[in-house]
């Protein structure tokens, strides 16, 4: 079973940067395309980013669409989440998720979880 830890978040204003990690228990981490999710209070979890299991093919949610940007380096068995210009709407839980199936926004088909880790954004 993989096991998915998050870290990186904390409070930034608004137009800065962060950087989540997620480390992975397994080396079969390098066979999972890998997804990124975040929940905002009050609403419902929502897709971000996406990519592959050699990271040649990745994914975004028109709303990060060129401020974030999704990498993996299988030799750590990680995945980040380096999130340029940051806005008060991205405030929320993040969380990575891995899957073996890649159809990137089926949250359904992620079989692994992470706790999550906040990010908040003030104005």
């Amino acid at each position: 079973q993989v096991q998915l830890v998050e870290s990186g978040g904390g409070l930034v204003q608004a137009g800065d940067s962060l950087r989540l990690s997620c480390a992975a228990s397994e080396r079969t981490f390098s066979t999972n395309a890998m997804g990124w999710f975040r929940q905002a209070p009050g609403k419902e979890r929502e897709f971000v980013a996406a990519i592959s299991w050699n990271g040649a093919t990745t994914y975004y949610a028109d709303s990060v669409k060129g401020r974030f940007t999704i990498s993996r380096d299988n030799a750590k068995n990680t995945v980040y989440l380096q999130m340029n210009n940051l806005k008060p709407e991205d405030t929320a839980v993040y969380y990575c998720a891995a899957s073996k199936i890649w159809i990137p926004t089926r949250q359904s088909l992620y079989e692994y979880w992470g706790q999550g880790t906040q990010v908040t954004v003030s104005s």
